[in-house]
C-alpha cells in the first residue's frame, strides 16, 4: 500500500530535475509546452517549403515595384511646393520711381535664409531696407514669379503664396510629413492586428482617392488637407511592403533584399526632376497637376496584389492563424515544387494538431511589459530621430547662402541623391562586414564627429587664424563647412536606413509593426524639424545643430545595449524578442569567468525573469508573505570543487524554491 503514493512523488522529483532550474527562485505558474516547429519560422517551417523558392523571390519582386512610385510621391514637395524666383512688376506705390534691388522670392523675413542679404528697394532714389516686418516687401500688386524645377507654375505660383500668405506654403509641406507620422503609427497597429494584406490593400486604393483629388484642389486649404491624407495611406503602403518583404527572406537575403528597394527609391528621386520637365507646359492643365496625376497613376499597377498577394505566412502562424496558414503553405510548396506529405519534418503533420487553437493577437502597447525590447526600440526611435533631424542641419550648412533660389534648390536636391546613392552603395559592404549593431555605431561616430568639427573646428578657424587675410579665412571656412556637411549627411543617412532595418530585425513578428511604425515616425519628426526651422527663418539654427549633435553622443552610448541580429531567425512571439540579449563585443579568453546569459538557454530563460514576487501575487499564484519570508527562511548553497555557486534551494511553506 505505501508503494502507491511513493511512485507518484518519485516520478514527480524526476520531472523536476529535469526541468531547467527558474530564476529569481521561483516556480513559474503554468508550464505549457509550445508547438515544437511551428514557432521557429525560419528554422523550421520555412526550409520545409523549399527555402528562399520562387514563390518568395516572386514576391520580393513584386514588393520592389512600388518603391519607384513611392520615391516619386516623398519627393514631389521639391516640385509641387518649390520657392520662385520673383520680380515686383506692379508696385502699390504710386508716383514713386522704383527699381529693385536684391530682391528675390521668397521675400518675407520667414523664408530667408541665415547670412542672406537684406532686400532693399529703392524709393525715389534713396535706398531703403526691408525689415522683418515685411512692410516695404510686399508693397507690390503684381509679381512675375519664374519657376526653375522643370515646371512652368506650382501650387506657389498658382495661388501666389508669397509675402503675407508664405506661411501657407509651410503647412502644405507640414501636412504630408504630419500624415506620414500619424500613418506610421495607426497603420502599423493595424499590421498586427488584421494582417498585412489588408494594410497594404487599403493602402493603396485610398492612396489612389487622394492622391488623385489633389490633383483637382481648388485651393491651398484643400490641398494641405488632401495631402494630409496621401501621407498618411503612403506611410500605410510603404510600411506593409516593408513588413512583408522582410518576412518573405531567409537571414542571410534580407539585408540585401531591402536594399533593393531603397535603390529603387532613390532612383525615383533622381527621375523625378525629368518627370516634371515632361510635364511642363501641358496644354489642357496646369503642369503641376498633371505632375500630381502622372505621380499618382501608376500606382493603379498595384490594384491586382488584391488577388495575386497573399497574407504574410510568418505572421499567420505567429498569430495561430493555422486554417489559413495550412492553406498557405499547401500554395507555397505548390509554387515551389515540395511535396509536403513526404516532408520528414513533420511540420505539416504538427500544424494538423493545432487546428483546433483560436488567432491570438498581440498590440504594440504589450512591449511596455518587457524588460529588453522596450528599449531596443526607444535606443532605435532615438537615433531615427537624431538621424534624419541632423541630416537637414548638415544640408542648411552645405548651402551657400548668397546663392539664388534655383541654384539652392539644384545643389539641395540633386546632392542630397548623389548622398543617398553613395549611401546605399556603401551601406551594403559595411553590414556585411561589421553587422548591423557595428555598422549603426560606426556611421553614428562619423556622424558626430563630422558635427562636432563642424561646430568647434570653424569657429576656432575664424577666431586664431588667419585674423588678416579674411577672403582667404572664409573661403577656408567655407571649404571644411561644406566638406563636413557632405560626410555627416552620408553617414547620417545611413544611421536612418539602418536604424529602421534594425527595429524590424529585432522587433517580434507579432508587434512588428507597431515597433517599425514608431521608428518610421520617429524618423518623420527628425524630417519635420526642416519646414519647422524654415518658418522661424532659421533662428535657433546653431542650437538646434547643437541639441542633435548631443543626440549623437547619447546614441554612441545606447548602441552599445543593442544585440546583433545578423544572420539570426526572426523573432516572432514577445519572449523571442527579449531573448536577443547584447552579445558581447570581445570573445572570452579561456580560463575566463563566462558573464551571464552566454548560452541560449539561459538567455530563454532570462525572458522570463519577469516572475517576481510582485508578479505571482498580481496573478494569484502566491502571496505577500512569500515575498516578506524570504529573508527569514533558511537557504542552502552548493558550491563546485573550484568554488562557484552553482545551485540555491529555498523551502518556504512546505514548496522548494530552486535557482
Amino acid at each position: 500500500m505505501a508503494a502507491g503514493p511513493e511512485r507518484p512523488v518519485a516520478e514527480a522529483q524526476r520531472q523536476d530535475r529535469d526541468q531547467p532550474p527558474p530564476e529569481n527562485g521561483f516556480m513559474p505558474l503554468e508550464q505549457t509546452q509550445a508547438p515544437r516547429l511551428l514557432p521557429h519560422f525560419d528554422a523550421s517551417v520555412l526550409p520545409s517549403l523549399g527555402g528562399f523558392g520562387k514563390h518568395q523571390k516572386q514576391l520580393v519582386f513584386l514588393t520592389w515595384i512600388p518603391a519607384l512610385f513611392i520615391g516619386f510621391s516623398q519627393f514631389s514637395d521639391h516640385f509641387l511646393l518649390a520657392q520662385p524666383n520673383g520680380t515686383c512688376v506692379e508696385p502699390l506705390v504710386n508716383g514713386s520711381n522704383w527699381t529693385l534691388g536684391s530682391l528675390k522670392l521668397p521675400v518675407t523675413a520667414t523664408n530667408r535664409g541665415i547670412g542672406t542679404p537684406t532686400p532693399y528697394l529703392r524709393v525715389n532714389g534713396t535706398r531703403e531696407s526691408v525689415g522683418d516686418s515685411g512692410g516695404m516687401q510686399c508693397a507690390c500688386k503684381k509679381w512675375k514669379l519664374e519657376l526653375q524645377t522643370g515646371l512652368s507654375q506650382n501650387v506657389v505660383t498658382k495661388w501666389n503664396l508669397v509675402c503675407d500668405w508664405a506661411w501657407k506654403v509651410h503647412i502644405a509641406k507640414f501636412s504630408l510629413l504630419v500624415g506620414s507620422i500619424f500613418g506610421y503609427l495607426v497603420m502599423g497597429v493595424m499590421a498586427d492586428w488584421i494582417g498585412r494584406h489588408p494594410v497594404l490593400i487599403v493602402s493603396v486604393l485610398f492612396m489612389l482617392v487622394f492622391g488623385l483629388s489633389v490633383a483637382f484642389s481648388f485651393n491651398v486649404t484643400m490641398f494641405s488637407t488632401l495631402r494630409f491624407f496621401e501621407g498618411f495611406f503612403l506611410a500605410g503602403l510603404t510600411l506593409s511592403l516593408y513588413l512583408l518583404r522582410i518576412e518573405l527572406c531567409v537571414p542571410r537575403w534580407r539585408f540585401s533584399m531591402t536594399m533593393v528597394a531603397s535603390f529603387l527609391m532613390v532612383g525615383g528621386q533622381l527621375v523625378m526632376p525629368g518627370v516634371a520637365a515632361l510635364c511642363r507646359d501641358w496644354p489642357s492643365r496646369d503642369d503641376w497637376q498633371v505632375l500630381q496625376i502622372v505621380i499618382i497613376c501608376p500606382f493603379v499597377l498595384m490594384l491586382p496584389y488584391i488577388w495575386i498577394f497573399p497574407e504574410s505566412l510568418r505572421w499567420l502562424l505567429a498569430t495561430q492563424h493555422y486554417r489559413r496558414s495550412k492553406a498557405m503553405m499547401l500554395r507555397i510548396a505548390r509554387t515551389n515544387q515540395v511535396d509536403m506529405t513526404t516532408e520528414p519534418r513533420g511540420v505539416l503533420a504538427e500544424l494538423e494538431c493545432e487546428l483546433h487553437k483560436k488567432p491570438k493577437r498581440t498590440c504594440i502597447i504589450k512591449m511596455t511589459s518587457t524588460r529588453n525590447l522596450w528599449k531596443n526600440i526607444v535606443v532605435l526611435c532615438v537615433n531615427s530621430l537624431t538621424g534624419y533631424g541632423i541630416h537637414h542641419c548638415f544640408a542648411r550648412s552645405m548651402m551657400d547662402p548668397e546663392a539664388p533660389v534655383s541654384a539652392m534648390f539644384h545643389a539641395d536636391y540633386y546632392t542630397m541623391a548623389g548622398i543617398a546613392v553613395a549611401t546605399c552603395l556603401a551601406l551594403c559592404p559595411a553590414v556585411a562586414f561589421m553587422g548591423r549593431r557595428g555598422g549603426l555605431l560606426t556611421f553614428m561616430i562619423i556622424t558626430a564627429l563630422a558635427s562636432l568639427l563642424q561646430l568647434g573646428l570653424l569657429n576656432l578657424i575664424g577666431k586664431y587664424s588667419l585674423r588678416h587675410d579674411t577672403v582667404l579665412r572664409d573661403t577656408l571656412n567655407r571649404k571644411f563647412s561644406v566638406a563636413f556637411s557632405i560626410i555627416g549627411m552620408f553617414s547620417s543617412h545611413a544611421v536612418s536606413t539602418l536604424s529602421i532595418f534594425f527595429c524590424a530585425e529585432i522587433t517580434p513578428t507579432v508587434i512588428r509593426g507597431g515597433g517599425l511604425g514608431l521608428v518610421l515616425a520617429s524618423a518623420g519628426f527628425g524630417m519635420l524639424t526642416a519646414p519647422i526651422m524654415e518658418l522661424h527663418n532659421q533662428k535657433g539654427y546653431f542650437l538646434h545643430h547643437m541639441i542633435f549633435a548631443a543626440c549623437t553622443l547619447l546614441c554612441i552610448i545606447c548602441l552599445l545595449l543593442l544585440p546583433e541580429p545578423r544572420n539570426q531567425p526572426l523573432p516572432e512571439s514577445l519572449a523571442d524578442g527579449e531573448s536577443y540579449t547584447r552579445q558581447p563585443i570581445l570573445t572570452h579568453r579561456p580560463g575566463e569567468q563566462h558573464l551571464l546569459l552566454t548560452k541560449p538557454g539561459d538567455r530563454d530563460s532570462y525572458s522570463r525573469v519577469h516572475d517576481t514576487p510582485l508578479h505571482l501575487t498580481a496573478t494569484g499564484g502566491a502571496t505577500a508573505a512569500v515575498a516578506t519570508a524570504l529573508a527569514a527562511v533558511p537557504t542552502s548553497f552548493a558550491y563546485s570543487t573550484g568554488g562557484e555557486l552553482i545551485s540555491h534551494s529555498t523551502v518556504v511553506n512546505g514548496v522548494r524554491l530552486s535557482s
